[in-house]
């Protein structure tokens, strides 16, 4: 038994917290009950009226690379039909909801607690598809594993929007999938209910739930790097590799032009809670393939005194500064919006960089995920 019983083990042992006959679940890998029994097992064996499953990025069996989805067909451990919403929304998603026949979604995976991490995001827009269609929709609570008492990094500019970030939330915000789907909810009025997660505290490190950790997508394979991923996914709108083909992604930044100064000036910088080890990697795939790069693997000593949106920061303007004949954003051609603009949330960052400026203050102290609510519901204390 775990110290924390999700929302996903507590409806499977009262099928009466939920009403529908025709029921989709909203799932992939890590929605599974703490003895690894799959959700959708789970339910089934215990009378829930399952009749659809649906994924979200990196598919239902989590073997897609980031960007995409899996095929859709039926899943074969329950026979049930799996729709696939990755690259949906608005109207095309309504149908693809719509061609199920379900009259409720219920929402069952595991965030990392980062706005630009895509799964609260396919929770959103099917929050607004079961509104449009007037469906029941519920979120099975899972804790964040970050923990909940830390909200860092600036809220999104509306226009700015995009599936890496759909609503004015800080980069790290501190919030369970319930909780910010009850954020978003009061601008879209769905029918909405939260199943929460019983036992869990906002100031619980995720090994004190006694939960198994599943990787949530293909690199997101350790609590640890769960843990950088606020700030050094921030690396997917450069040149620099941010890891992807090694063992230890977004722990790992690196690039061909990078040299020993990297890793030097970081420590020399005293930054709270993690220290930088000068390193040499080859990406198997994604971002310089087959090179060896030089770069750094970050090492958090003090989880609670680390600030990965700063750390972030301060590890950018260091490569831009060292190398800025090397140095590249990614995206900005024939009028598409650079990447690290829609992970950031406005231009801001890429512009105080490309001045040569530090962009350090526009990450002010982190504060407590209440602060930026504007009224909405803390479901945990």
């Amino acid at each position: 038994m775990s110290y924390v019983r999700t929302g996903i083990e507590r409806l499977a042992a009262d099928p009466g917290l939920l009403k529908g006959d025709r029921i989709g679940l909203i799932t992939n890998p890590t929605g599974v009950l703490p003895d690894l029994t799959p959700g959708a097992t789970a339910l089934r064996a215990a009378g829930v009226p399952l009749t659809a499953l649906f994924s979200p990025e990196h598919g239902m069996r989590g073997t897609a690379q980031a960007g995409s989805g899996e095929r859709e067909g039926l899943d074969p451990s329950t026979g049930l039909p799996v729709f696939d919403t990755y690259d949906k929304d608005g109207r095309a998603l309504d149908d693809l909801v719509a061609s199920s026949g379900v009259d409720t979604l219920v929402f069952d995976i595991s965030d990392i607690g980062t706005r630009f991490y895509t799964y609260v995001w396919t929770m959103h827009d099917l929050i607004a598809s079961a509104a449009r269609l007037g469906l029941r929709f519920a979120v099975l609570d899972r804790p964040n594993p970050l923990g909940g008492t830390v909200a860092e990094g600036p809220l999104l500019d509306p226009a700015y929007a995009s599936f890496v970030g759909r609503a004015a939330v800080p980069v790290r915000h501190g919030l369970t999938a319930g909780e910010l789907a009850l954020s978003v909810n009061r601008a879209i009025g769905a029918d909405l209910r939260v199943i929460t997660a019983e036992g869990w505290r906002r100031d619980m490190p995720f090994e004190a739930t006694g939960l198994p950790w599943v990787m949530p997508s293909v690199n997101m394979p350790t609590g640890e790097t769960a843990l950088v991923y606020p700030g050094t996914g921030l690396f997917e709108g450069t040149n620099l590799s941010e890891g992807r083909g090694t063992t230890r992604p977004f722990e790992l930044i690196g690039a061909p032009y990078l040299d020993g100064r990297f890793a030097a000036g970081l420590n020399g910088l005293g930054l709270p809670g993690v220290r930088f080890r000068d390193t040499w990697f080859t990406p198997t795939f994604h971002k310089h393939a087959g090179v060896a790069v030089r770069g750094v693997q970050l090492h958090v000593h003090d989880r609670r005194a680390f600030r990965p949106v700063l750390t972030a920061l301060s590890m950018l303007h260091l490569a831009r500064t060292l190398h800025p004949e090397d140095f590249a954003w990614h995206g900005g051609e024939n009028g598409e919006p650079y990447f690290a603009d829609l992970l950031w949330g406005s231009d801001s960052l890429r512009r105080r960089l490309d001045a040569g400026e530090d962009p350090a203050d526009l990450c002010p102290p982190p504060g407590h995920p209440e602060a930026w609510l504007d009224g909405g519901t803390l479901l945990y204390r």
